[in-house]
């Protein structure tokens, strides 16, 4: 099963949290490899933007040909990239479960509603608890439930 981690990027905080939770994440789930878009170069770097549109292609590819997506929902308002990679995952009808480690309040489950509502579920465990394994434990027993039943719990 592949996975897409739809997060921000920017940071090396942000960088690292997403490894951290991917590998993490794949050590409780045996055979999921978590698709992490920080890791993709185009044209021998990273951030070249001549290579920009390839960049965009291989986003959107890889967002349509994962099993799931995982969302970072953190924020006042939601990363417009992962916002636009919810876009496209709800639009190839792939299953989407938004993570939202921040606890500050919003539209609906802290989030802007059509985003929210793109979710099959939302995983709420707040910056309080700051025990990554027990972020991805949550994350993960919801997977499983998605990839049992396909259920929403959200919209």
């Amino acid at each position: 099963m592949r996975i897409y981690l739809a997060a921000p990027l920017f940071s090396q905080i942000q960088r690292s949290w997403n490894r951290e939770l991917a590998d993490t994440i794949m050590e409780m789930l045996p055979g999921v490899v978590v698709i992490l878009p920080q890791d993709f170069r185009t044209g021998g770097s990273y951030n070249n933007p001549k290579h920009y549109g390839a960049l965009f292609r291989r986003c959107v590819h890889e967002v349509q040909s994962a099993d799931m997506l995982l969302a970072l929902l953190d924020g006042s308002e939601v990363d417009s990239g992962v916002s636009f990679e919810m876009g496209v995952a709800y639009a190839a009808d792939k299953p989407i479960i938004g993570i939202r480690t921040d606890f500050r309040p919003g539209a609906d489950y802290g989030v802007n509603l059509m985003c929210a509502r793109a979710c099959k579920h939302i995983v709420r465990e707040y910056s309080f608890q700051e025990d990554l394994r027990v972020v991805a434990g949550a994350i993960v027993r919801r997977m499983r439930a998605v990839m049992k039943k396909g259920g929403n719990d959200v919209g």
